[in-house]
């Protein structure tokens, strides 16, 4: 009898992305696109089992076991470093996480930068290895408004086209790092389920391949 396999997958575009992909291999559960108040889904034939969760959530339902695999952003696993197998870079949801800031500001080390974010550890880190001593400001809502009204000098963020940025007369001051969604796994699930992971793993890399 194979073992159900339980797999978190983010809300939004980026998850919506990788549900093709499982649905490429068999392993959907169309009920998951459907305007319904299920929270878990189910396909029968391929023992799959798969949920919506908050993306920042994602690591947390793969590290702690109660989803064996789940596709999350690199800037989550950045900011949490969740203690669990980073398998594959699945090449979709491609953006990066940037400094930003008004254009012409320039990063003078002459006082304390103040950094306004959704990423306070990443923020940390980068300034930290710049030996830049900072001011973090939490944010959760838009983080683009924090230099227009002056409650930052600074912002970092996840970039993707720019526009935003352009259309509020910012720019981009440094690149961080490229993001992207990763394929990760529980470290016990991985093992209990090394035969199902590593086929969706295989037939990922297929799919992959093909648009190379």
């Amino acid at each position: 009898m194979q073992d159900w396999l339980n797999i978190a997958l983010p809300k939004g575009r980026l998850g919506e992305k990788a549900y093709g992909l499982l649905e490429r291999l068999g392993c959907g559960c169309p009920q998951m696109l459907e305007n319904n108040r299920k929270l878990i889904f189910e396909n029968e034939a391929t023992h799959v089992r798969c949920f919506w969760a908050k993306p920042s959530d994602v690591a947390i339902y793969v590290e702690r076991g109660a989803a064996d695999i789940g596709i999350v952003g690199k800037d989550i696993l950045l900011e949490y470093e969740p203690d669990v197998y980073e398998l594959m870079d699945l090449g979709i949801g491609k953006c990066s996480m940037m400094v930003a800031g008004l254009a012409g500001t320039q990063l003078t080390a002459d006082k304390t930068l103040k950094v306004a974010t959704k990423f306070p550890n990443i923020a940390a880190r980068y300034f930290g290895g710049q030996s830049r001593e900072i001011e973090v400001i939490k944010l959760n809502g838009s983080i683009e408004i924090a230099p227009l009204l002056k409650l930052s000098d600074v912002i970092v963020d996840i970039v993707e086209t720019g526009a935003t940025l352009r259309e509020n007369n910012l720019e981009v001051l440094a690149t961080i790092q490229p993001i992207s969604a990763r394929f990760i796994a529980n470290k016990a699930g991985y093992k209990f389920h090394y035969a199902q992971i590593e086929a969706l793993l295989q037939g990922l890399r297929a799919i992959l391949e093909e648009k190379l």
